[in-house]
Order: structure tokens, then C-alpha cells, then sequence
């Protein structure tokens, strides 16, 4: 069972992955996904005039806080350095697009920890604009690349 499943020990309990004889190498993923938002939501996100505050701002900082703390989150998840963050926010006539890019030069790569840094975004926007609207959605949060590690790069098909 063990060899089929990384996270599971031969009795099927679960485990962290030791990745001690690893070496450590440079690795790279970007994630993405949005926050859905109505026409009123969008126009005071463009004009500033949101409540709570810059809201793009908020979001970013909670993004890379986020993708640094990604193993108090994720149980099986390695304590790694994360040594770059990029989160992105980009405004759409139909909400926010966030893109996050994690960097390391460690054993394991950064896929979680990319993933999480859209997510908090996602939600820290959610929070700051629920007063405006408690509609809005997170929607298609996904990985859309990584490099490096055993299994080489990877990106997803447009």
C-alpha cells in the first residue's frame, strides 16, 4: 500500500513523506484562480471606494502570508523556504483574477503552498467586500505550472 500511496505507511495510517536524502533543488509553481463578483462589487473595487479598504492590497499581503504558512494548514505538508512570493491581482468586468508563483530551492516543491497563496488572496478579497455583496464566489483555483523536482516541469494545457 505504501508504494502506491506516498502519505500512507504500510498499515494505511498516514505519514509525512521523508524527503531527508533529497537534495535540495530550485522549484517554481504558479496557481490561480478568481473571485466572481457582480457589476456594483467591480465598480467600487476600480474606483477605491470599498468600505473596508484596498482591497487588491489586503489580498496580496494575505497571499504571501499565506503561501509561508502553508504547513500549519496542510498536516502532511514539509516546513520548507519559501524564498518568492508573486501574488498578482488583476480586476475583470466580472471580479478579481489572482495568479501566485511560489519559488524555493528545497527538497520538495511549492504546489501547496502556491494553491494556498490564491486561496487566502481569494478569501481575504470575499472578506473585504462581503459587506457589498455576499455573493460573490471563489471559483477555479487550480495549479497552472510548476518545474523542477523528480518529476521535472509540468504546465497546464491551455
Amino acid at each position: 500500500m505504501s508504494e502506491q500511496f506516498t502519505h500512507l505507511d504500510s498499515a494505511g495510517h498516514a505519514r509525512m513523506v521523508d524527503v531527508t536524502a533529497k537534495q535540495p533543488t530550485v522549484r517554481a509553481a504558479t496557481a490561480s484562480g478568481r473571485v466572481e463578483c457582480g457589476p456594483s462589487v467591480v465598480a467600487a473595487l476600480r474606483s477605491g471606494d470599498v468600505p473596508k479598504g484596498d482591497v487588491l492590497a489586503v489580498a496580496r499581503i494575505a497571499g504571501i502570508a499565506a503561501a509561508k504558512r502553508t504547513p500549519e494548514l496542510l498536516p502532511l505538508a514539509h516546513v520548507i523556504g519559501v524564498h518568492g512570493v508573486v501574488v498578482d491581482l488583476d480586476l475583470t468586468d466580472d471580479g478579481v483574477t489572482i495568479t501566485a508563483t511560489v519559488r524555493t530551492a528545497d527538497r520538495t516543491g511549492v504546489e501547496m503552498e502556491a494553491l494556498t497563496a490564491v486561496s487566502v488572496a481569494a478569501l481575504a478579497v470575499v472578506d473585504m467586500v462581503k459587506g457589498l455583496d455576499k455573493s460573490v464566489r471563489i471559483a477555479d483555483v487550480q495549479l497552472e505550472a510548476k518545474s523542477g523536482g523528480r518529476s521535472g516541469d509540468w504546465r497546464r494545457d491551455a
